[in-house]
Formats: structure tokens, sequence, C-alpha cells
């Protein structure tokens, strides 16, 4: 038996978790050898720190515990050199996220879908009480139109249109050489733009990686020339403020029309 279904032999056996689920490139069948596995422990209660240490340990070369970049996270890395990161969620908050997005149509500025994309896609390889396989036949449902809708009325305006518009201010941090506040407000420019673009797809968000493969794989409309704008942005973001700005706009203006073509 490998070391993760080594480990997982053992989570399950804990009395807070209700469930357990691989997400990533290990669930979609897209990993290879090196892959990182990214395992979902949902509980009904926190599950002590110590405990969780001392049976990583059976199994791991490095650990840290409890990390809190992002979601509550052991990161770890099995004797193998693969690296696992363990992420512990409370499911009935889970579920609440998943609702508000899927039946209550809440839009985020950018990644809107993401959660709805993972308990989608994941793997389910332990369900002490069959929930999140509920949960995964409750909101497997075609792609609410309300939702598109709002995703595409909270991004839109600000990649062009709004006061406060990231065109705007990439274009000001451009021109006066500030290439840190450049690439920030480009990432804000991109979330945005591809919360929009998987939206009028009905696709949900895959998440932060391969977005551009993603999108010219599985898109049924996408911008004109999508893949030529994004190789000149990222061949002007920190050399040329002109056609940084120019980029800017052909991208924004080509998802409007996007928006406009798919209804």
């Amino acid at each position: 038996m490998n070391p993760t279904h080594q480990l997982f032999a053992q989570l399950r056996e804990l009395p807070q978790v209700e469930a357990i689920a691989l997400g990533g490139s290990r669930a979609s069948g897209l990993h290879d050898a090196r892959s990182d596995y990214d395992v979902y422990l949902y509980c009904t209660e926190p599950i002590a720190e110590e405990t969780r240490r001392t049976l990583l340990a059976r199994y791991c070369s490095a650990m840290e515990i409890g990390n809190h970049y992002w979601e509550c996270e052991d990161n770890c890395t099995f004797r193998d050199g693969v690296d696992l990161d363990l992420l512990h969620r409370d499911l009935d908050g889970f579920a609440a996220d998943v609702r508000r997005v899927v039946e209550e149509h809440k839009a985020s500025l950018g990644y809107t879908t993401c959660m709805w994309h993972n308990l989608r896609t994941c793997e389910v390889v332990f369900d002490r009480h069959g929930r999140l396989t509920a949960l995964q036949r409750r909101f497997d449902v075609p792609y609410p139109s309300a939702l598109r809708d709002s995703i595409v009325r909270a991004n839109m305006p600000l990649l062009h249109g709004a006061l406060p518009a990231y065109d705007a201010q990439i274009h000001k941090a451009a021109a006066r050489g500030d290439l840190v506040s450049v690439n920030h407000r480009v990432t804000a420019f991109l979330a945005s733009y591809f919360d929009v673009l998987f939206a009028v797809n009905g696709m949900t968000h895959p998440g932060e990686k391969r977005q551009l493969s993603v999108a010219e794989r599985d898109c049924r409309v996408l911008p004109t020339d999508f893949r030529p704008c994004f190789d000149a942005l990222f061949a002007s973001m920190f050399t040329d403020a002109a056609m940084l700005d120019d980029t800017i706009a052909r991208l924004a203006r080509n998802l409007s029309i996007c928006v406009e073509q798919a209804g």
C-alpha cells in the first residue's frame, strides 16, 4: 500500500473526520510522478495539531503543521519527495460557501466558482455518512444564468469603465514606473477577466493554474486574438507602457464583445 493510501486509512479512523477528498491533478488524472497531493479533510471539529503531527510523521520527512496562509493546512513532503497539502475544512462552512455561489448567485472579484469546481471535480475517497457525496449531487446542476450575470456585473466594470477600474490603475502605475504596482493591478485585472470568461462559457473556475490552456481547450466562446493578446501582455508588462495600455484595452474590449456574443 502506498503512503497516501496508508495515510487515508489512518485519517478515517479519527472521529472528527467526516470525509476525505483528493483534488487537483491527482483527481483529474493529469498528474505525473512528481505531482503533489491536494487532500481535503472535511471535519466536524478541529483535530489537535499534535495528533496530526504524530500521524503525519509516520509518512513524511518534512512537515509544517497548522499553516494559515490560505486555508488551514498541513504542508508536508512524503519520504519519496512528493509534496502533500492537507487542507482542513469545516463541512458545514464549505457547504454554505458553495450554496452562496450556486444557489444565491453571490459573485466575487475573481475566482467566484473555484470552490464549486473543487466540489464537482474532487475524488471522494472516504465519506463517513455520505454527506460530501450528497453535496456533490445537490450542486451537480447546470450553470445558473443568474450567477453568470452576477459575475459579469461584478467584474466587467473593473476591467474598464468604473472610476477605480484596473485599466486606469495599470496606466498610472506604468506611467510612474511602479513595476510592483503594475504587477499587482495586472494580476487583479486577470482575476476578474478569467472569472468573466469562464462564467460566460458556463464553466466553473479551475483555479489559478493553467487558466490560459484550460480556456483554449474548453471554452466554446473565446475573445478575438485571445492568445496573441496574452503574448503581447506578458511581453510588455514591465518594458513598454504604451503597448501595455493598448493590450489591456484590447483584452477588455474583446472580452466585452465576447460577453455580448455569448448572450
